[in-house]
């Protein structure tokens, strides 16, 4: 979470933690992906330039990743690469931003990611407008005071990113335009009409084209 420093980041990052400590510990997926968490957790609470702001309850079972809320620098962010890789749970890292300027100058750093989110108001549009481009090129979906879940199969949606967010950025893993995943482009030139695949032909269900006069036409 990249934010400009100052009293309104202390009383965030105060209310968050208050919060924070009371929240239960929560059952991960497989044990493989609660022990790759726990341990990114106890690197990042280790690391010179971090601070340790809350955790969450303990864990009363197995495989229970206990959440945790970290707070550094941008400095220390542009510096320390390993503090730019993902803690995939419930672990956040709060950024200090000294200015917008500063913020700008990491964003500009950062590898490719799946989503991010602006959290802002009105008076906060102009400094968005000076964001949203550097986002554009390292985010596949942007959100405004909002969150990257609740993914929907639907013609909107997108799960992906520029690399290493995805292995191709160049489609989504979900939505309708997942499709391109698993297509590549074939041509079919001069083939007479009971050679051409259903799609192509006459009167196809797709809608993909039409013919005129005896000649494939490409649909309105």
């Amino acid at each position: 979470m990249l934010a400009i420093d100052g009293p309104d980041l202390d009383t965030f990052i105060a209310s968050a933690s208050a919060a924070l400590k009371e929240t239960a510990a929560q059952t991960m997926l497989t044990p493989g992906i609660y022990k790759t968490y726990a341990s990114s957790v106890e690197k990042a609470g280790e690391h010179a330039d971090v601070t340790c702001a809350a955790r969450g309850l303990e864990a009363k079972g197995d495989n229970q990743g206990q959440s945790a809320l970290f707070v550094t620098t941008a400095d220390a962010v542009r510096k320390s690469h390993e503090l730019q890789e993902e803690i995939f749970g419930a672990s956040s890292l709060v950024v200090r931003c000294p200015s917008l300027n500063a913020m700008l100058e990491l964003v500009e750093s950062l590898e490719g990611q799946l989503s991010s989110a602006l959290h802002i108001d009105e008076a906060d549009y102009a400094d968005a407008k000076r964001l949203l481009p550097a986002l554009e090129r390292r985010t596949g979906r942007l959100l405004v005071n909002g969150f990257g879940t609740g993914v929907e199969v639907g013609h909107a949606m997108v799960h992906g990113g520029p690399f290493p967010s995805t292995a191709d950025g160049r489609s989504t893993s979900v939505g309708s335009l997942a499709i391109n995943r698993f297509l590549r482009p074939v041509s079919y030139q001069g083939l007479p009409e009971a050679l051409l695949p259903n799609a192509l032909k006459n009167g196809n269900p797709l809608g993909l084209n039409r013919r005129i006069d005896g000649k494939l036409k490409l649909a309105d």
